[in-house]
């Protein structure tokens, strides 16, 4: 499985795992593969103590990070809001409609000790910010087994791209379309991550088989990541005959045993199929495919509200998910409402396995559908 990008980065086999979890990050990389650590959510200390544990966790291996810079969202202009700022700019009708949301389900309250500190300071930059990102590229900049910086939802700003390259860091685009798969091209990447709308998370409407060989046309000579769909061997196999790299999963992983995943997110996961999810703009207020759940049903309501711009609705929601997240153990409506970013593979995650084993089964599976079609080829 030697292909161009694991030249680039010194790895064994060329699947890049997208994670929240230091955890799966690790075990994928030390499995052989690149382990990416999603470092949106995260406050600049606590990316430090996490990226500070991986270097103590991945021995020799490289990792990387993913950081978002919409092209737009709501206080661009400026750089980016800050939480203090945020509230005054929330309707009172969406407010009104979360707050009867979750007294319709049943959902408890939480004292305030359990929501807030330092990632909700009224001084702290959202995220989806420049600023924001910029807080956090001052962290990774300090960890130099960090090998790969990619960035979502825009054009790479040419200083991430300089200062990452001063640095001995690549950078990859993640994109949805030709044209903006040429605009990452033009601000310098080195690598482009082609997602399909079966991903999970933010995603646009371009299937996977359809979109990857036109960016690798596109692009070329710049190394292609296939992404959306693909949890298995014989689609990393796919991938790589449509002109990729390698291949760029994420929810594949959030069923592993090192997962963090809510219990009953994993529970949920593990009986959906690829019918049981929606792409929508409920949780961030731009497109991200999900799963469905009475969340998603009650925002899809012709009487709903339109849901917010991007970081509003992030901000909107965040006390409620920790509601709900707080008691979808013990209370059924809470249940009913929690879910989380997958993509349509969920339908092939049906057991509960380590990072590692998953890595393996993939090139395991890879290897056996290369073998099939060099068979059909003797015949």
């Amino acid at each position: 499985m030697r292909t161009t990008v694991c030249e680039m980065f010194g790895i064994e086999f060329p699947i890049f795992a997208f994670s929240h979890c230091r955890d799966v990050v690790a075990a994928v990389s030390r499995a052989g593969g690149l382990g990416v650590l999603g470092a949106v959510a995260y406050s600049p200390e606590d990316l430090a103590v996490a990226m500070t544990w991986l270097d103590d966790h991945v021995g020799n291996r490289p990792y990387g990070v993913d950081v978002i810079v919409p092209a737009r969202y709501v206080g661009d202009t400026a750089g980016g809001l800050r939480s203090g700022e945020v509230g005054a700019l929330i309707p009172e009708e969406h407010k009104a409609f979360v707050r009867d949301l979750l007294e319709r389900y049943g959902v408890p309250d939480l004292p305030d000790a359990e929501f807030g500190g330092a990632a909700t300071r009224a001084d702290r930059p959202m995220p989806f910010s420049s600023q924001n990102t910029r807080d956090l590229l001052e962290v990774i900049w300090k960890h130099p087994k960090a090998k790969l910086i990619a960035n979502a939802l825009g054009p790479a700003p040419d200083d991430l791209v300089e200062e990452a390259h001063h640095r001995s860091l690549l950078v990859a685009g993640l994109v949805g379309r030709v044209e903006h798969a040429r605009s990452q091209q033009a601000a310098g990447v080195d690598l482009i991550i082609a997602q399909g709308a079966e991903a999970g998370g933010h995603t646009g409407e371009i299937g996977t088989m359809v979109l990857v060989p036109q960016i690798v046309d596109a692009v070329h000579p710049l190394p292609v990541l296939a992404a959306g769909g693909i949890a298995d061997g014989r689609q990393v196999a796919a991938a790589l005959a449509l002109g990729a790299s390698g291949v760029w999963c994420g929810s594949v992983w959030l069923t592993t045993d090192e997962a963090e995943t809510h219990p009953v997110v994993k529970q949920k996961l593990l009986a959906a199929t690829s019918a049981d999810t929606v792409r929508s703009r409920c949780k961030t207020g731009k497109p991200a495919r999900q799963l469905r759940s009475a969340w998603t049903d009650e925002w899809d309501r012709d009487d709903s509200p339109e849901p917010l711009g991007m970081p509003l609705q992030t901000a909107l929601i965040a006390r409620a998910e920790a509601r709900i997240a707080r008691s979808a153990v013990s209370s059924e409506g809470a249940r009913q409402l929690i879910n989380y970013f997958v993509g349509q593979a969920v339908g092939q995650m049906k057991t509960a396995k380590p990072a590692a084993r998953v890595v393996m089964d993939m090139v395991e599976g890879y290897i056996e559908a290369v073998s099939h079609l060099a068979e059909s080829l003797e015949s």
